[in-house]
């Protein structure tokens, strides 16, 4: 029996992941009785991490923090044995953001330090920080304060919170932090390779996606320059140029200091979620987002299922609300086509409204390409001189449209 597995991430805006797999399952499974079809929503360590973790085991800790602005919320953490994983954005986020307004000067991170200490007064010894979404851009100090170091001004008081307040910060000693997390294995969860500062680092690059100023982009780059050079004199590193240090408002560099490993969020979620076993035992694997476009192919969670795909053999079907990536961007990600719900309704907000619906006719669309399934279903590309399953997918694809014409 030809086995397809649908593991898409969500489409912001629309419908979670779950969503998304289930109406695509749907529609596949109404159009394809005979085929097997397993769904496996995905995320890439941001924003959704928590609710597709659930369908590897992972089950909710309540945790009482400080929002991003310091207004006390009610979240929760994840927890696998002794794993735990942290999400930012449900913590400190945009999204939780008192009433949706911006407040990017003095978003703070104490809610994620809170968390992260919480998860380790609760024995766990492995903590995942999925980072992505955040709401300010205070270097990470906020989330060092809470989890007990201290970061204080010329008279040597703790300094306020918020990225303006990285302006009078002296001193830091990250003693009380480094001494909390000590056996604790921390893992920093992004998607992006930006260093803290200049042109491609966290002011400049994500700033004004959480309300950031054009005229303070450079004040805030400065003000994380100067963090930067105090965090140097307390650890005796420069992070500031490492790879990744800039995702969530500085918070990767904060957690580096701690000597955190960077990871790219995708790939850690997919092993958590058993994504390779899985991957290698289907016959086809379909994976979407809601936009399709280059910051796909940077390391998010379709990009990262195409890549387990192609390395297991296996052809790869993507699906999106639109897609801009060019016919050689989705050949080399090791995609074999493309189905857009922008094909299906040119309104995006009808799009949007609609796009179960639309995403259960994509389903059917991919189920009715019956020849396409059997055509790479029960190991067909056992041959050395085949044709790999992707390039076989899509001249079976171009088959069945040439035939429905």
């Amino acid at each position: 029996m030809t086995r397809v597995l649908v593991a898409p991430d969500k489409f912001k805006g629309s419908l979670d992941a779950a969503g998304v797999a289930a109406a695509l399952a749907r529609g596949i499974a109404a159009a394809a009785p005979d085929v097997e079809v397993a769904c496996a929503p995905v995320a890439d360590g941001g924003d959704g991490t928590l609710e597709v973790l659930a369908n590897a085991g992972f089950v909710p800790v309540p945790v009482r923090v400080d929002g991003p602005t310091g207004v006390r919320l009610d979240s929760a953490y994840a927890r696998r044995g002794d794993v735990a994983v942290v999400e930012l954005a449900r913590l400190v986020g945009l999204q939780v953001l008192p009433g949706g307004e911006l407040a990017p000067l003095d978003a703070s991170t104490v809610g994620l330090g809170q968390a992260i200490a919480r998860a380790v007064e609760d024995g766990c010894r492995t903590v995942l920080v999925a980072l992505g979404g955040s709401a300010g851009t205070d270097g990470g100090a906020g989330m060092l304060q809470a989890l007990g170091a201290q970061v204080v001004d010329d008279g040597g008081a703790p300094v306020p919170r918020g990225a303006r307040c990285l302006a009078g910060v002296r001193r830091a000693d990250l003693a009380g932090a480094s001494e909390l997390l000590d056996g604790v294995e921390v893992h920093a969860l992004c998607d992006v390779d930006n260093p803290l500062l200049g042109p491609r680092g966290a002011a400049a690059v994500f700033g004004p996606q959480k309300g950031v100023a054009s005229d303070d982009v450079a004040r805030v780059d400065g003000w994380l320059a100067r963090w930067a050079d105090v965090v140097a004199a307390s650890v005796g590193r420069d992070l500031r140029d490492v790879p990744g240090a800039g995702a969530a408002g500085g918070t990767a560099f904060a957690l580096l200091a701690l000597r955190a490993r960077v990871r790219s969020g995708a790939e850690a979620v997919l092993e958590l979620l058993g994504l390779p076993d899985a991957v290698r035992d289907a016959d086809l694997v379909v994976v979407g987002e809601g936009s399709l476009d280059e910051q796909t192919l940077g390391g998010k969670a379709p990009a990262a299922v195409a890549a387990l795909a192609r390395s297991a053999g296996v052809p790869v079907v993507a699906v999106a609300g639109r897609a801009t990536l060019t016919p050689a961007q989705v050949e080399a990600a090791g995609i074999a086509g493309v189905h857009q719900l922008a094909e299906l309704e040119p309104d995006p907000v009808r799009s949007h409204r609609h796009a179960a619906e639309l995403l259960e006719r994509v389903g059917r669309r991919i189920g009715t390409e019956r020849s396409v399934l059997r055509s790479v279903g029960g190991g067909t590309q056992s041959s050395v001189d085949a044709p790999g399953p992707a390039t076989a997918y899509r001249a079976a694809m171009v088959r069945t449209a040439s035939s429905t014409t």
